[in-house]
C-alpha cells in the first residue's frame, strides 16, 4: 500500500491539538511509537511545542521512530497584523525544511481560541487574508516548499461559498481535507473533480453526515460533535473516500495522504483508542487502493 500512495499519518489522530483544553494529550513517545508499529512511514508535525522545534533534536527524534517529516499545519491570523503571520511562517517553513518537509499547510485562523465561532470578514479583510496568503506562499517557496490553504472548520475559509471565493480570488493550492469539507458544506469529491489542478494536499478523513449537518446549521457546536463522534475511522462514516481517491490519482496527483482524524480524548477514552481506530483506518484505505 505504502509502495502506491505516500502515506502519512498526523498527532491530532491521537488527541493532539492547538486548542486549549481540547482533551488528554498523549506522549510524543506513545504516539511516533504506534505510528512506526502501524507501519507509518511519515507524520506532519502536530501543535506547536508538542515536538522540538529545533531542527537537530527534531530529527533525531523522528529518525528514532522510522519518520520522515510532511511538514506541517499553521493556523495564524491572514486577515489583519500581516507582519505577524509573515512571522510565523518564517519560522515554521525554516522548521520544517530543515527537518526534510515539503508542505506548509497554511489555515485562515479566526484569532479566537478554538474553532467554534467565526467573526464575519470585511471585503477588505478578505483581501488582506488573500495577499498574505501569497505572501506566506513566496516564504514557503524560499525554503523549498509548497503551500496549500486548508479549509477548516472554525476558520474563515470553512464554507462552500468561503472556499470558491478563495479560488475564486487566488491561485495557491488547496488541502483537500475530505472530513471539513464536508462538515462546511463542500463535496470533497465533486470538488476534486472539479478543480483537480488545485489539489496541492490530502487530509483523509471521515465523517458522520447528520452530525456535520448539525454542525453546519449551527446547532451544534464543532467541539461538542468531536466529542460526539463526528470523526469515524475510514469507511465507517459518510465520505465517498474511494471515490475521492480514485479522482484525484486519476487527475495525476502523486502528493502526500494524511491519515488525520480530529480526535479528542477525555478521562474515560482508552489510551489505545487512537490506534485501534488509526489501524481500522490503514485497513480500509488498503482495500480502497488494492482495488484500484
Amino acid at each position: 500500500m505504502t509502495a502506491k500512495i505516500r502515506l502519512a499519518a498526523a498527532p491530532i489522530s491521537w488527541g493532539v491539538c492547538e486548542v486549549p483544553g481540547w482533551g488528554r494529550v498523549l506522549d510524543a513517545a506513545t504516539v511516533l511509537g504506534e505510528m512506526r508499529e502501524l507501519g507509518v512511514q511519515a507524520t506532519e508535525l502536530g501543535p506547536p511545542g508538542y515536538l522540538p522545534r529545533d531542527p537537530a533534536r527534531l530529527r533525531e527524534l523522528l529518525g528514532t521512530y522510522g519518520l520522515t517529516l510532511v511538514g506541517g499545519f499553521l493556523a495564524v491570523v491572514l486577515h489583519e497584523k500581516q507582519d505577524e503571520a509573515l512571522h510565523e511562517a518564517e519560522e515554521s517553513a525554516a522548521l520544517f525544511a530543515a527537518c526534510g518537509g515539503d508542505v506548509l499547510v497554511l489555515a485562515a485562523a479566526t484569532g479566537l481560541d478554538g474553532y467554534d465561532a467565526r467573526p464575519k470578514l470585511t471585503d477588505a479583510e478578505w483581501a488582506t487574508l488573500v495577499e498574505t496568503a501569497g505572501k506566506i506562499r513566496g516564504i514557503a517557496a524560499a525554503h523549498g516548499l509548497r503551500t496549500v490553504l486548508h479549509p477548516h472548520v472554525g476558520t474563515h475559509v470553512e464554507q462552500q461559498a468561503e472556499v470558491e471565493r478563495f479560488l475564486a480570488d487566488s491561485d495557491l493550492g488547496l488541502c483537500l481535507d475530505t472530513g471539513h469539507l464536508m462538515i462546511g458544506g463542500t463535496d470533497p469529491v465533486e470538488l476534486a473533480k472539479r478543480f483537480p489542478e488545485r489539489v496541492g494536499h490530502v487530509h483523509l478523513k471521515d465523517v458522520r453526515a447528520d452530525l456535520a449537518a448539525e454542525v453546519r446549521a449551527g446547532r451544534l457546536a464543532y467541539t461538542d460533535a468531536v466529542g460526539r463522534g463526528i470523526y469515524t475511522p475510514l469507511g465507517e462514516g459518510d465520505v465517498d473516500v474511494a471515490a475521492m481517491v480514485r479522482s484525484v490519482r486519476a487527475a495525476g496527483y502523486d502528493g502526500w495522504y494524511v491519515l488525520e482524524q480530529d480526535t479528542a480524548l477525555h478521562d474515560s477514552s482508552p489510551d489505545d483508542l487512537p490506534r485501534r481506530d488509526t489501524e481500522r483506518s490503514l485497513a480500509h484505505l488498503a482495500k480502497i487502493i488494492g482495488s484500484q
